[in-house]
């Protein structure tokens, strides 16, 4: 075997530059590839969500992808600082004096970044407590739309028209994700006050059974949609409230199929959903016909 000491202190120096770079990157790839197993057999075997004991595979899918991702921006970060400190001591660099730089630095840096601090804390207990994952539907911030990216100091939404938010952390107060295991079609159903009450609730549950049993929209529901209850009195209509459970991030799609089934439905069997109606009365007219009556009395007083 030869000796490395009998090479050039060049050649020396570059074979170490080699491996140190070499054992960086087939660090990161066993770091990638150990994260993306571990979490999924954690995950798998350790967390329970519904009432089966169970996660959907879409949760655990994206909790998976959204931990995976963040596991490996800091891994590799931090693989990158090691590599970088070895580096700086393979060229002769006294990494001492530079670390306690760097300690000071962040002392200094830390008073003046508490936002930052704020925002990586928030996003620490985000991913601890399970609130969001990416592809999850969520409000967060007075923001709404569908998470494409996270990390320990923002996250990012693109919402229905195509934006995309970039909302800090610390910014979230309250986080609703309205994507997580189901959700629920919430429906209110106008009808006028000469309607049978009875058979429209019969005629929209009717509906909501014939769209669980469709081939194409039943695997979305996890339950026929259904009148829960008479809501509200309005001033011109009765208000029905239709209520059913259906797959995460399916309600937007079962909602607006279901009220275009309750729409022909209505159409055919002749109940009509109300609109307010207006009288209006033109003064002009009003005045010109009380003055042609106060003439016709005093006619008729002669």
């Amino acid at each position: 075997m030869p000796d490395l000491s009998d090479l050039p202190a060049s050649a020396y120096v570059g074979l170490q530059l080699v491996l140190i770079l070499v054992a960086a990157i087939a660090a990161f790839l066993a770091l990638r590839t150990a994260i993306r197993l571990g979490i999924a057999h954690v995950l798998t075997r350790g967390e329970t969500e519904d009432d089966d004991g169970a996660v959907a595979p879409v949760d655990l899918e994206r909790r998976v992808r959204t931990l995976g991702s963040l596991a490996e921006k800091l891994g590799g970060g931090l693989i990158a600082v090691i590599a970088g400190l070895m580096l700086l001591e393979l060229f002769g660099i006294d990494i001492g004096p530079a670390l306690a730089g760097l300690g000071v630095a962040g002392i200094a840096v830390g008073f003046g970044a508490q936002t930052l601090v704020r925002d990586w804390l928030a996003g620490i207990f985000v991913v601890v407590e399970n609130q969001y994952n990416e592809g999850d539907v969520v409000r967060i911030a007075g923001v709404e739309g569908t998470v494409e990216d996270f990390s320990l100091r923002r996250t990012t939404l693109r919402d229905l028209d195509g934006t995309v938010h970039t909302v800090p952390n610390g910014q979230i107060i309250v986080a609703s994700n309205m994507t997580r295991l189901w959700a629920r079609v919430n429906l209110d159903i106008s009808v006028g006050y000469d309607t049978d009450v009875d058979r429209a609730t019969n005629l929209i549950n009717r509906v909501g059974e014939e769209l669980h049993a469709d081939p194409e929209w039943g695997p979305r529901l996890l339950e026929a949609p259904s009148v829960v209850r008479v809501s509200a009195l309005a001033d011109s209509a009765m208000t029905l409230k239709v209520l059913g459970q259906v797959q995460a991030a399916q309600q937007w799609a079962v909602a607006g199929e279901l009220r275009k089934r309750i729409l022909a439905a209505f159409a055919r069997d002749g109940i009509e959903i109300p609109f307010p109606r207006r009288v209006i009365v033109n003064r002009s007219d009003a005045a010109a016909q009380e003055a042609g009556a106060a003439d016709e009395e005093g006619g008729a007083g002669d």
